[in-house]
């Protein structure tokens, strides 16, 4: 029996590992992609966050010739992109790129003289991504609600003070400030201020962020009420700590 009071944990284990295989997959593709191109065919860009800038030679992107806007660039001084125009691939990863980032050049790192596709900050989300799908495919357990599936890939022990006074929701809201406001400060810093953060700052903020999220979706597949028959009093929690159905009054 597993700690949650169930036979097995092989479901949790296939969500993790869907959720950090995808999130490996993306990671993976974002620095093999530009490797394998041709040299110098993927130009500096600068794009907007959700939107295609750079579908076609028509594309906004593409015809942008302003260099002082906070967004865009004269791309015509660093060449044409289309990502459209490549092989299958790496015209996805490219356009996945395009539609979830800025594509901005001065945040972005380049292999054999192109532009990755996602920015520095993102490659951290990504990686964070992955170690958390794969860290609840280890530990994670299903223990009926969202949060308590989300705190069971922390050692039992470590949980009982946390379950005895129930400070389940404080430790969650805890857990995400400590995880998501690094890149919150960091972020909103550089938009709202002259501070300019760096490459090495993007990719340690960004890593937390997205082991929150990992975990935090892996949990929000892995609870079901269901494989306990719906019945609360089934879940094994921390420090001997069980659920109870409350009873509405007439």
């Amino acid at each position: 029996m597993e700690r949650n009071g169930l036979v097995g944990r092989t479901r949790e284990r296939k969500i993790g590992l869907w959720v950090g295989g995808v999130s490996l997959f993306f990671l993976v593709s974002f620095f093999l992609v530009p490797f394998y191109l041709p040299e110098n065919s993927v130009p500096e860009l600068s794009g907007r966050a959700n939107a295609f800038d750079y579908y076609s030679e028509d594309s906004w992107g593409n015809v942008q010739s302003n260099n002082q806007g906070e967004v865009g660039h004269n791309q015509s001084e660093y060449g044409l992109f289309a990502w459209s125009e490549l092989d299958p691939y790496a015209a996805f990863i490219y356009g996945f790129g395009d539609l979830n980032c800025h594509n901005k050049a001065d945040r972005s790192w380049e292999i054999n003289g192109n532009q990755m596709p996602v920015c520095v900050r993102d490659l951290g989300i990504f990686l964070g991504l992955a170690i958390g799908g794969f860290l609840f495919s280890r530990r994670g357990l299903n223990r009926w609600t969202l949060r308590d599936s989300f705190l069971s890939i922390l050692p039992d022990k470590t949980l009982e003070s946390t379950y005895q006074n129930n400070y389940r929701t404080f430790a969650v809201i805890g857990i995400a400030i400590v995880m998501v406001l690094p890149m919150a400060i960091d972020g909103f810093t550089q938009m709202l201020t002259s501070y300019e953060s760096n490459a090495t700052m993007r990719l340690l903020t960004g890593t937390p962020f997205g082991m929150f999220i990992g975990a935090f979706l892996s949990s929000s597949f892995a609870s079901r009420p269901e494989f306990f028959d719906k019945n609360p009093s089934k879940v094994i929690l921390p420090s001997g700590s069980r659920f109870s159905l409350v009873q509405e009054s007439e």
